[in-house]
């Protein structure tokens, strides 16, 4: 597993051993506990993380206006992150590209092109977005939601980002979730295959993939995620859920129900180093959550899972 000084460990032992690339373990920065973006940063690191998922919209004291995302705020960013030896491999981004007003959804693209401009300047590879809902309110809608109509609309707005996008050397990772309108991994696949952009990729969430209607078919669900968009995932995202009558609060890793091995044996087989960062994680919680994912990915000495 790579420790806090980033190096890497051999899977097994003696001359014959597969030198293995163990994944990055993050956090949301607005996760960590409250304080200066410095602060925040080494609680991180302090806590064993060697990468932060940065969402300057939810950090006090940063702004995420479209003016204001120059290089050089880029730049002192970025050296703040260096000093504490975190990589930055997403910006968040999560606005509604299937906004119905054209007005807004034109202001929309704007904000995600200044932070594709801002996260090559970052020296961060990739910016990540869910895909909204056909209304202005980013409300799931059970009826609309899912509907091809909602897809179409939402590949419109999407596709001149992709594109700014490619211009930037940057990816555009979109998020799929059970509540939005690239739901399942079919979708996902077919929204891929709409925009045919290499800069086009997937944040994988199992969790975000599943709801009480599907949860019976929890391991199909995950499963078909993998075989449909496996080439595909930039990066993974990992939290648990517990069901609560007709509810799914989600909780740090190793609170709840999920069940994380086939997405770690897909991380270690498919994906070397790839950036898993923990969500809904609390200050008291963060750094256990983070062994226990390691604990999970080093089982059976190391080999398989």
């Amino acid at each position: 597993m790579q420790t806090t000084n980033g190096s890497s460990a051999a899977a097994g032992q003696g001359a014959g051993a597969r030198w293995e690339i163990p994944p990055q373990i993050g956090i949301r920065l607005h996760d960590t506990a409250p304080g200066t973006p410095e602060e925040r940063l080494h609680a991180a690191r302090a806590q064993g993380f060697t990468c932060v998922h940065l969402a300057l919209s939810k950090l006090p004291g940063l702004t995420a206006q479209s003016d204001a995302l120059t290089p050089g705020y880029a730049l002192y960013l970025k050296h703040m992150c260096d000093r504490e030896q975190l990589d930055i491999p997403l910006l968040g981004c999560y606005l509604n590209l299937a906004h119905p007003d054209a007005d807004e959804l034109a202001k929309i693209r704007e904000r995600y092109v200044a932070h594709l401009r801002f996260a090559a300047a970052l020296g961060c590879g990739m910016v990540g977005t869910e895909t909204g809902a056909p209304n202005a309110a980013y409300k799931y809608d059970p009826e609309r939601s899912h509907s091809e109509e909602a897809l179409e609309i939402f590949l419109r707005g999407l596709e001149p980002v992709v594109r700014a996008a490619e211009r930037f050397g940057v990816l555009m990772a979109i998020e799929p979730v059970y509540k939005h309108i690239v739901w399942n991994p079919r979708v996902a696949r077919q929204a891929l295959d709409s925009i045919a952009s290499p800069n086009l990729r997937i944040i994988f969430d199992p969790v975000n993939l599943l709801h009480p209607d599907n949860l019976e078919r929890r391991e199909e669900v995950i499963e078909e995620a993998i075989d449909l968009l496996g080439p595909d995932i930039a990066m993974i995202h990992l939290k648990d859920y517990r069901v609560e009558g007709t509810e799914m609060p989600c909780m740090a890793c190793g609170l709840g129900e999920m069940d994380y091995r086939r997405v770690l044996r897909f991380a270690r087989e498919k994906k070397p180093g790839i950036h898993m960062t923990m969500e809904n994680t609390k200050p008291d919680n963060a750094e256990a959550a983070r062994k226990f994912i390691e604990r999970l990915y080093l089982e059976e000495d190391g080999r398989s899972l």
